[in-house]
Formats: C-alpha cells, structure tokens, sequence
C-alpha cells in the first residue's frame, strides 16, 4: 500500500501502488497484508503489527490537501441535502389544505352511500391474476442503500408474486429504478417514467393515467405502491401499498389488506437543535365534519365520488413521490455527513503522521549537527 492509496475512500482518482509496497501498513488500516514472502500463511486481522508509513513529506502534504478539498464538496452537498428537503417539507405543507379537503368531502359522501351499492370503476375488486408494481426510485446516486432498499423490497414483492402464480408488471419512476430493471430484461416492464427536481402533480397525473388505464382495461387487477416512507434524517422504510382497488372511504391499504386511515396524517417539519439538523414529525387529525343533514347533491353521489376518486389517487401519488424524495435527500445528507466525518479523521491521522515525520527529519538534523560539532573538538 503506498502513501497515496491511504485516502482513495475519499479521493475520486487513487494512484496505483507498487505490489512490493503491499508488505507493511499505515496506522490508518488495522488488518495485516501479508508479504510476498508470507503468502502461504493466512492473513489473520492483527493490531499489535505496525509498520511505518513510507512516503514522504511532500507526498503527505498534498494527500491532506486532497482530503481537506473532498471535506469541503462532501459538506457542501451535505448543505444542499438539507436545503432541498426543506424545500420537499414546503411542498408537502402547501399541499396539505387539498388533500384534507378532499378527504372529508370522501368521508361525507361515502356516509350518504353506506345503504347503496356503489359501481366504481376505481372501487371495483375483482379476483386478482395479475398486479402492476409502481416502484418509486431515485435519479441520482451518493445517497447510501437508499435505491438499493426499495429495489431489494421490489424483488422479494416479484419473488412472492411468483410463489403465488401471480403475472406482474412494473412501472418504473426514476433513473436508477429505470436503470436497474433495463438491465434485468426478464423483468416485464410496462412504463419507465423519470422523476423530475421536486415532484409536481403533472408527475403524479401520469402515473395515475398509466395505473388507471391498466386497472379499467382489467389488463391488470391490482395496483400497489412501492415506495420509501419517511421516518427521520437517519431512518427510511420502504413500504407498499395497495393503490387500486380504491377504498370509497379514502384508506389506504397494504398489501394484506391493512388500511390506514388517511385521515390520520402524519408529516415532518426539519428544525435545528442545538446547531445540529433535526426532523420532528407530528401527527395531525382530518376534521372530517358532517355535512348538513338538509344539504342535497345536484348530481347523483356516485357521479361526484367518481369524479374524485381520481384526484384522491392522483394526491396518494404526488404524497409518495414527495415522500421518497425526502427519504432520498435525507439518505444523501446521512451519507456526506459519514463522508465528511471520515475525511475529517482521515485528515487528522494523516496530519498525526507527518508531524511525526517532520519532526524525525528535524531531530535526525540536529543529530547530524551536534556530531559534526563533535567531531571537529
């Protein structure tokens, strides 16, 4: 290992080291490399076996200063991370007064309709032989095992799907889920859709349009929602819901038929304590009030929970989406904030070492000087 490989973490173009180098190590490593001469013995993790670092002064200073350089981008997009999911929580807020107006209005009229039977299209469940799987990734990588998380979830859904004798098809929204199932041709894909910056309720409509297109033309008899639901800066789950058949109440229901009532919401608020970032989630309760017992629909119910039933879809959708990209951009500020902590310690051990040196080398001239004084007495 040479003295320019110590940092290659952190450092996007690491230098070649020579393989006779490969026989001591540097305090920054704690397993041994066995020696040419060792090869046969088997490399056993030990801490008592140090060797020095050898590289030299001008060689150290130009590793801090890369490391110092990758410190400073790591913060930086660790700062941008947390401006942008602000700017998710501000979208998330601004949409808010919608969707709880939307869901009592669902909660009225399904009152008004408990004693008859509705014929939705939306509501209509049907013996499931086929499901549409809506996977939700991100665009951009450096954001830890975020994308990983959600595609494995997808993968064990496919695999449960198959143990079923369940046909499936996925519609893909994100660059890196698009990647991912492009290089898996055995995958049947039925759409790739990109994400865009911050997601808007034109994203959101054309997810819908594809799900609802399947759902109505009994191409497919199931729809769920695979994304990653936001917990906190340092924690995401993935999770799947069942976005059609829809439930006339406004639920939302998992995979084994769990529903969560969507009336119960719950969103998070980013704030600072003590100078450091935190998410603080708070949990809020629809009013749902009744409408007048004397109020009367100029149209039939069903026509009006017909015509909103798709915006409810449409908002589950845009609450999704804007629900993975904060666990996205909460994955990524986790990841520059390990990434600048690394380099941090990388920094100081590296500085450690070449004091160390510098003063060797100063100490090893003073003894040079005071034996030449001594030889001329």
């Amino acid at each position: 290992m040479s003295c320019s490989n110590l940092t290659m973490l952190v450092s996007s173009k690491p230098s070649l080291s020579d393989a006779s180098n490969l026989s001591f190590r540097s305090v920054l490593n704690p397993f041994q490399f066995p020696s040419q001469n060792s090869s046969s013995s088997p490399a056993i993790p030990s801490r008592s076996l140090v060797a020095p670092l050898q590289c030299g002064l001008r060689e150290l200073r130009t590793r801090i200063d890369s490391v110092k350089n990758t410190q400073k981008i790591t913060e930086a997009m660790k700062l941008v991370a947390a401006a942008k999911v602000r700017r998710a929580q501000e979208a998330v807020v601004n949409g808010r007064p919608f969707s709880q107006t939307l869901v009592e209005v669902l909660y009225n009229i399904n009152e008004q309709l408990q004693t008859e039977d509705i014929d939705s299209p939306l509501t209509k469940a049907r013996p499931v032989k086929k499901v549409a799987l809506v996977v939700c990734t991100g665009d951009r990588g450096l954001c830890g095992g975020y994308n990983n998380a959600i595609l494995k979830k997808a993968e064990a859904r496919i695999a449960e799907l198959k143990t079923l004798g369940l046909d499936y098809t996925i519609i893909s929204v994100g660059k890196k889920g698009n990647t991912y199932f492009l290089r898996r041709p055995y995958i049947p894909v039925d759409k790739f859709l990109e994400g865009g910056t911050l997601p808007t309720a034109k994203e959101a409509q054309a997810i819908a349009d594809d799900t609802f297109s399947l759902f109505v033309s009994e191409e497919v008899d199931k729809v769920e929602l695979l994304y990653t639901k936001f917990v906190s800066l340092v924690k995401s789950q993935p999770v799947i819901h069942t976005l059609l058949p829809l439930s006339p109440k406004g639920e939302i229901c998992d995979i084994n038929g769990v529903c969560v009532d969507a009336a119960d919401d719950e969103f998070f608020r980013l704030t600072t304590k003590e100078g450091k970032l935190t998410v603080e989630i708070d949990a809020v309760r629809t009013k749902t009030a009744d409408f007048s017992p004397i109020l009367q629909f100029e149209q039939d119910p069903v026509q009006i929970l017909d015509a909103l039933l798709p915006l409810y879809l449409n908002s589950q959708i845009l609450r999704a989406l804007q629900e993975s990209l904060a666990s996205e951009l909460a994955a990524r500020m986790s990841a520059m904030s390990n990434a600048s902590e690394n380099a941090s310690e990388l920094k100081k051990n590296l500085s450690t070492i070449y004091n160390r040196q510098r003063q060797a080398k100063i100490t090893g001239e003073i003894l040079e000087i005071v034996a030449g004084a001594n030889a001329l007495v």
